[in-house]
Parts: structure tokens; sequence; C-alpha cells
């Protein structure tokens, strides 16, 4: 019963040599995040002045400043009188992309139209602005 006894002990302080957690540094994993960023050139756009009846595009310029490719996903004009388009390749770190807005210049007066855009790696979407003034367009006539 003695020898068990020393038995046990060595075995205990035996064990209690070697370390029951590991470092720190080997429980806490390296998270590799990969982050793209979109840098915009502008976020609104004022167009000025604009004849009533003629489309205008108004082009939205961004780069990917990030590691990973970016998407996008969807453009949504605010209203039926906004036509979108964009880049719909992946836009490779380093490079640019384009969204384009064509507002239907149908009514006279200042406006003020958004247009979200939705990418792989923003939460919520991008909202930008094009702003101006219709004016009442030449009612001459060409022959």
């Amino acid at each position: 019963m003695k020898m068990i006894k020393i038995s046990m002990l060595a075995l205990t302080l035996g064990l209690m040599s070697f370390s029951a957690v590991a470092p720190v540094k080997s429980l806490v994993s390296k998270v590799a995040v990969t982050v793209s960023s979109i840098v915009w050139k502008s976020e609104s756009i004022d167009v000025g002045t604009i004849p009533q009846n003629t489309p205008k595009p108004i082009v939205f310029e961004f780069k990917n400043t990030g590691k990973a490719a970016v998407i996008v996903t969807n453009v949504q004009g605010s209203c039926g009188c906004t036509a979108t388009d964009y880049t719909k390749t992946p836009i490779a770190p380093g490079k640019s992309g384009i969204v384009t807005a064509t507002y239907n210049a149908a009514n006279v007066g200042a406006f003020t139209k958004t247009v979200s855009v939705t990418t792989n790696i923003e939460t919520t979407p991008k909202v930008l602005t094009i702003k101006g003034t219709v004016v009442a367009g030449s009612t001459t006539a060409k022959s």
C-alpha cells in the first residue's frame, strides 16, 4: 500500500511538471482577414444645368484598394427615372470600376437622386448622389 502511495505521488509530481495550459500564443489563432476596400472618386456629383428630355449619363468611378476582388452585386436607382449600369466583372485589387446612372431629364426643375450600390464586401449599400437642374429645352424644330 505504501508503494502505491509513493508511486501515485511520483506520478502526480511528474505530471505537474508539464504545463497543463498551452502558451497563450498558440491558443490565440491568427485569423487571416481578407479586407477589400472601395475608394470612390466622388460620392456626389452635381451635373449643373441639363436640358429637358435629354437623358444625362453620370459616371461614378471607384478603385479597389483592398487585397481581394470586389464584385458589384446590385445597383438600384431611387426612382424609375434613373437607369443604371455597372462593371459586372470582379474588380481586382488596384483596379478600377464604374457605376453609370443615366438620369431621364423629363421634368423641369432642381433634382436630387440617389443610386444604391451593393458589393460583396459591404454589409450596407453605398449611396451615391446626383443633383442638378433641368431646364426647358429648345422648342425650335430642326428641319
